[in-house]
């Protein structure tokens, strides 16, 4: 399973475009959120409209899908980076050292080549569903309000395009790491044991209760 982890930083070409990549995922990342709450809102104002003025938004489920890819994929680099995904440990957090650069990646190239192809696959998807020479340049169109699919199946493969590099970029930090030996590399997230995530939430709330106290005074 995922646990806490942070990614170090230097002043290394490595780090500087891992930080540069990690801005465009934050930027992903913040628009996955305000699609979720503009759904949010959207829900209120549909069931409101149905209880109150017997009229509910038109083509509230299609308004659902279109954002789905939102939700689902933007963040997924942002979320890679930080080491947040889904995971087994009971192996590889028992090695260290190149034994655990190894592992690792090993285990990116896989997750990489999986990737590639599903960005290959979604590409193709987009493209049956894009037409210069259709109507709003759809083939294929939603059930009620007849919304354009295309944009959001061209969201997907660029997506899975960013993860793509974001696993490039780690594949290098433990490729970088492994050949140097090192034990704290930059570039890729670094698994924190239960001990150091309570020291750094304990630090995180002694710091605002100074404040409050600062504040108060």
């Amino acid at each position: 399973m995922a646990g806490a982890s942070s990614v170090l930083e230097d002043g290394t070409v490595l780090s500087r475009i891992d930080r540069l990549l990690h801005r465009l995922e934050a930027v992903l990342a913040l628009v996955g959120g305000l699609a979720v709450f503009a759904l949010m809102l959207l829900a209120v104002a549909s069931v409101g409209g149905r209880n109150f003025l017997n009229h509910p938004i038109p083509g509230y489920v299609d308004w659902i899908e279109q954002a789905m890819p939102l939700i689902a994929f933007i963040g997924i680099a942002y979320c890679q980076r930080l080491g947040g995904h889904i995971r087994m440990d009971m192996i590889v957090g028992r090695l260290e050292g190149r034994a655990l650069w190894a592992a690792e990646f090993i285990g990116t190239v896989m997750v990489l080549a999986l990737m590639v192809l599903m960005v290959w696959g979604s590409w193709a998807h987009f493209e049956r569903s894009f037409d210069w020479n259709a109507p709003l340049w759809s083939r294929d169109s939603s059930l009620d309000i007849r919304l354009p699919l295309w944009p959001a199946k061209l969201l997907v493969p660029l997506a899975f395009a960013v993860l793509s590099l974001r696993l490039a970029m780690q594949l290098w930090g433990y490729a970088r790491a492994f050949l140097s030996g090192s034990e704290r590399p930059v570039a890729v997230p670094l698994i924190e044991d239960a001990s150091t995530v309570a020291a750094r939430e304990a630090e995180s709330v002694s710091g605002l209760d100074e404040s409050a106290v600062r504040g108060g005074g």
